[in-house]
């Protein structure tokens, strides 16, 4: 049925929004692997992430549409923050003391990572026409409950939805690797790897700087490896 859905959008993908490069969800793990601290760590780091000048200016250019939802078991997702058009940077502080304020909505549910990703296709339905399509998902886990985000990726291409994740890899030595092979999906897409939370912050301010900055294409041979960053 969704791909039925994507054939019908393909005439509004071929027409995007004036002035409209970038629609970005941020996706936020708060599933029982992820503390009181750690969730703090995470809305700080996105809130920064976005004061960031290198950040602000380009999704100010790009005339950018940014969202944020929370995500944990198979039937826990909700929208916190709905799509908020970028215009001026003073648009970029209010959205981001927004974020920083975002209550969080469950403490003690599994990891469904393909939910995830099914509800934030649900959730770019709603989006303005932008030329660029980005689901950004921070983890610290596996997917254990519902389906398969290996299975979704397919639906994602088909809706022009690039998934890009910032792992937390924690004990898992491989968790980056899982992302890459699972989630990670679409042209450019990436995986950036925190090695704990104490991390995070740096990170994710690097890796909205890739989302938002200029396409990976662009950048010169060699700047960013194509599939992970460290």
């Amino acid at each position: 049925m969704r791909r039925v859905l994507a054939l019908c959008l393909l005439p509004v993908l071929a027409a995007p929004a004036a002035g409209c490069e970038l629609a970005l969800l941020l996706a936020v793990d708060v599933s029982g692997s992820v503390d009181s601290g750690e969730y703090a760590v995470q809305m700080q780091g996105l809130a920064e992430g976005l004061r960031d000048g290198v950040v602000t200016e380009a999704l100010v250019r790009a005339g950018a549409a940014v969202a944020l939802m929370q995500w944990t078991g198979a039937s826990r997702q909700e929208l916190s923050v709905g799509w908020t058009r970028i215009e001026r940077p003073e648009d970029v502080e209010a959205l981001a003391a927004r974020i920083r304020r975002v209550p969080r909505v469950w403490t003690e549910f599994s990891t469904a990572i393909g939910q995830a990703m099914t509800f934030g296709m649900g959730v770019f339905d709603q989006a303005p026409a932008c030329r660029r399509r980005v689901m950004d998902i921070s983890s610290d886990g596996r997917s254990n409950e519902g389906t398969e985000p290996g299975e979704i990726r397919a639906e994602m291409d088909s809706l022009a939805i690039v998934v890009n994740a910032l792992v937390i890899r924690g004990e898992d030595a491989e968790l980056p690797d899982y992302f890459a092979r699972n989630v990670m999906t679409g042209a450019n897409a990436f995986v950036v790897t925190a090695e704990s939370y104490d991390e995070y912050p740096e990170r994710m301010r690097r890796k909205l700087r890739r989302e938002t900055e200029r396409p990976v294409s662009a950048l010169p041979a060699g700047a960013i490896p194509a599939r992970f960053e460290r």
